[in-house]
């Protein structure tokens, strides 16, 4: 049983707490352009915009045992109690505000990690001060030289930070935009907002002008920080639009021109160098663990974004939770090492590198700000990270450039990395199966290790790694495989902004492939009107549900039923074991004219797994007699501008090759114009048809769009989440080509070619 806690001002007390590779012979992931990474799953588009019904009908899955926490519980307790259905009768607004300035209950238990006394972030890191004082928190490259800054540093300088921005006018709940890649100027900016009582708010980099204006004017920000002269230039072109903007600080390079109420970084923090602690100190005073200090916007896949408000508590319980979760070490024990690179806008990014790591006293290095584009690799051979995190389209990358690698070795060394994949594949299937828990490990498997796994892990600057995690989007099962073939499991997890990041984790002896993994112990899940097979819409409880949408009381209602239920909008079913599954999504679901439920994302990953060329598939058929689906071919992506080149990619072009075409660009292909490809293509849907449950579940048309899928373009999200409304609407003659005649249910032996 949880009860729901109103907190008081906390005590101001500082107590609180592939193939064979070697050396460098993988090269950098220099074709990835994005800006993404939490399945942080499907914090893009929001529980709140479902299309289906919820019923009332549930499947209640309690989380596992909790562990017990190292700290006594000392709360105070009111009578409103977790709800053990979700029946709609009791509005509970409590639970839930849209006022920037509002409080909420905490969804407290009564042991385990849900009683864990409530802290602000002030008080998690003045604990962290205490504790991991002279240990290194954060460090980065400038030129060749590696700079590092120690907790105690990083503290004195948030507060310095925290009193420049008092100083130029940040007013109690009005928002600190930050428009830039990650940096030690990105936390202590976002750490000093916080202090200062406004809201930390990430912006993305590759936001337009007319889209940071929205988020700021939607924060009522005050000061805006931006990285560079590029990034300034957006905040020019729309200041005059925003009446609450005071400042602008500039962090990176020299100012162009100087400007009324511009600064440069060092400028900046110089005006609170001197200032009396006084002012910081009483305003730090009365903050509550209850009351909101970060605003996370959605990347608004089907409308503008929302600000997912995130209070003290949502941050520091759920940095508790994750570190004992995946039992990270304490930098006492042994500093836990992670590499900053993911777009720090989105809740995973700061959860794994701002807040987790402060709990635990680790050290966040930052990459380049071309990581993305070539330099990440670098960064993680010389940081060596104890743990990782990648979005499915960062390990995807590094698939393909280890399998292009690959392909250039010699006979005996493909035959060697053969071997040892196989090795290590039914191995770490074993201990999967076996939850890590093998008698004794094969000899063949130790040979394969010292023959290839390590040298691999090295390549990739893994060798120190026990922790590899994948989130914010669908990862394929041939990707897990691969890593898992080469020693290198890579743990899914799954969440939404509005929880705070994660929600459900894979473990070392706890995970299956294509599972997100089991709860984190102190929250739960039900799983609403699950059909006959068990699936059914994820609903989330605990700690880690956000306070709601800021000034957006009818969206908060949608997303959080009146028993204060979390609606992730995302289809799933718990196996035997207590392994979630995400089968689908509602907004997603594909219904038929013949009434029909199909999930795209499984037909599409099926299809992208048996046509390699294949970059992106939409499965199309909602309201319509047949389904159909648009496929972009893998090509170069731009390094400055990420958007898809017209050059076919280098594995592509080889795959090409194996199918005795000449093609070396998407235009030589599209449209059918190459028929050796297209028959290839073709080939590959009959073999994903011939699975197919029902014939209403088979491809029946199919095309090959000019160009692949971007951010740029419009077509994917930050995550890289595909926007299925946005392609729809992109490419509606296209669609509307599929269905100018009905055709027949298809079979293998009859497919219908596109037009």
């Amino acid at each position: 049983m949880s009860t729901a806690v109103v907190m008081d001002p906390p005590r101001d007390d500082s107590n609180l707490q592939s193939s064979c590779v070697t050396g460098d012979s993988i090269a950098s992931l220099d074709e990835v352009t994005m800006d993404s990474t939490a399945n942080e799953s499907s914090e893009e588009e929001s529980a709140g915009e479902r299309e289906a019904e919820t019923g009332a009908n549930t499947e209640l899955t309690n989380n596992p045992t909790d562990i017990p926490t190292e700290w006594p519980t000392h709360t105070q307790t009111v009578s409103a109690q977790r709800p053990d259905s979700l029946s709609l009768a009791v509005a509970k607004p409590d639970l839930w505000t849209s006022s920037g300035d509002g409080e909420v209950k905490l969804r407290m238990g009564e042991s385990g990690f849900a009683s864990e006394p409530p802290l602000t972030v002030d008080q998690m890191f003045k604990t962290a001060v205490e504790r991991f004082g002279s240990y290194t928190a954060l460090g980065w490259k400038e030129g060749e030289q590696t700079k590092t800054i120690n907790y105690q540093e990083y503290y004195q300088a948030c507060r310095t930070a925290a009193k420049s921005f008092l100083k130029l006018g940040l007013e109690r709940y009005h928002g600190v935009g930050i428009l830039g890649f990650n940096s030690a100027e990105w936390f202590i900016s976002d750490i000093a907002a916080i202090l200062a009582g406004g809201f930390a708010v990430g912006i993305y980099t590759t936001n337009s002008p007319d889209a940071c204006q929205y988020v700021a004017e939607n924060c009522k920000a005050n000061i805006i920080v931006v990285e560079n002269h590029k990034q300034l230039q957006k905040i020019l072109q729309v200041q005059d639009k925003l009446p609450h903007l005071k400042a602008i600080i500039q962090y990176k390079d020299a100012l162009k021109e100087k400007r009324p109420n511009l600064y440069t970084w060092a400028e900046f923090m110089e005006l609170g160098r001197d200032e009396p602690d006084t002012k910081l100190d009483d305003i730090i005073a009365i903050q509550k663990p209850n009351q909101c200090c970060t605003l996370i916007y959605t990347s608004g896949t089907t409308g503008q974004p929302k600000g997912v408000m995130l209070s003290h508590d949502n941050l520091t319980w759920t940095a508790f939770a994750v570190g004992r979760y995946v039992r990270l070490a304490e930098a006492t024990k042994s500093q836990e090492m992670v590499v900053s690179y993911l777009p720090l806008s989105h809740i995973a990014a700061q959860m794994v590198d701002i807040w987790v790591t402060m709990k635990v006293g680790g050290a966040t290095y930052f990459a380049q700000p071309d990581a993305l584009k070539g330099s990440l690799v670098n960064t993680m051979r010389e940081v060596r990270p104890t743990a990782f995190m990648g979005v499915p389209r960062v390990w995807e990358k590094m698939q393909e450039k280890m399998k292009s690698v690959g392909a250039k070795s010699s006979t005996v060394r493909r035959k060697v990395a053969v071997w040892a994949k196989g090795v290590g594949l039914q191995t770490n299937l074993s201990k999967m199966n076996q939850n890590g828990a093998m008698a004794r490990t094969p000899m063949n498997y130790r040979l394969a290790k010292k023959l290839v796994f390590k040298k691999v892990r090295k390549a990739l600057g893994l060798d120190r790694c026990t922790k590899c995690y994948t989130g914010a989007a669908p990862i394929t099962k041939d990707t897990l495989e691969f890593f898992l073939s080469l020693d290198i499991p890579v743990y899914e997890l799954y969440g939404m902004s509005e929880s705070t990041g994660p929600h459900t984790i894979s473990l070392p002896d706890a995970f299956r492939l294509t599972s997100v993994g089991k709860l984190i112990p102190g929250c739960e899940t039900k799983i609403n009107n699950p059909d006959e097979e068990g699936n059914g819409e994820i609903c989330f409880w605990g700690r880690h549900v956000f306070m709601g949408y800021l000034n957006q009381a009818d969206k908060t209602e949608d997303a959080l039923d009146a028993e204060g239920w979390l609606h992730s909008g995302d289809l799933g079913k718990h196996d035997d074991n207590g392994f979630l599954f995400i089968t689908g999504r509602i907004k997603e679901l594909i219904i038929t004219a013949g009434g029909e439920n199909i999930p795209p994302v499984p037909i599409e990953d099926a299809v992208k797994e048996a046509v390699p060329l294949v970059s992106n598939a939409m499965l199309i058929g909602d309201k319509r007699k047949f389904l159909a689906m648009l496929l972009t071919i893998k090509c170069q992506v731009n390094g400055d501008t990420g958007a898809p080149e017209d050059e076919l990619m280098p594995e592509a072009i080889e795959l090409c090759r194996k199918l005795g075409s000449n093609a070396t660009r998407v235009s030589e292909i599209a449209g059918g114009r190459d028929p050796v490809i297209h028959a290839a293509i073709q080939e590959g849907i009959n073999r994903v048809n011939e699975k197919a449950t029902s014939n209403a579940q088979r491809i029946q048309k199919w095309t090959i769009l000019n160009q692949d899928f971007s951010i740029p373009g419009g077509e994917l999200g930050p995550t890289m989440k595909l926007k299925r409304p946005v392609v729809m609407k992109m490419y509606k003659e296209q669609v509307e080509n599929f269905y100018k005649e009905v055709v027949t249910p298809s079979t293998p032996d009859n497919s219908m070619p596109p037009k």
